[in-house]
């Protein structure tokens, strides 16, 4: 009879989880995920003269003939 009593709450418990990753899985599918903007050219000039990639100079010459281009 014990045996019995456990498999029953083991079943019971197995739903429950079952049930409860289905709406996970669901909820997870039909949000919409926010979609990370790419970065815009300045971004990366930017970003790369601040990781020290390029020069000042380099920095400069490149930010004017992006803005020239805007």
């Amino acid at each position: 009879m014990h045996y019995v009593d456990w498999m029953f709450w083991g079943m019971h418990v197995f739903w429950w989880l079952f049930w409860v990753a289905i709406v996970v899985v669901l909820f997870l599918a039909l949000t919409p995920t926010s979609r990370r903007q790419p970065e815009r050219p300045l971004e990366i000039l930017q970003r790369r003269y601040a990781a020290g990639e390029i020069t000042t100079q380099e920095y400069e010459e490149r930010k004017a003939v992006l803005e020239r281009g805007q």
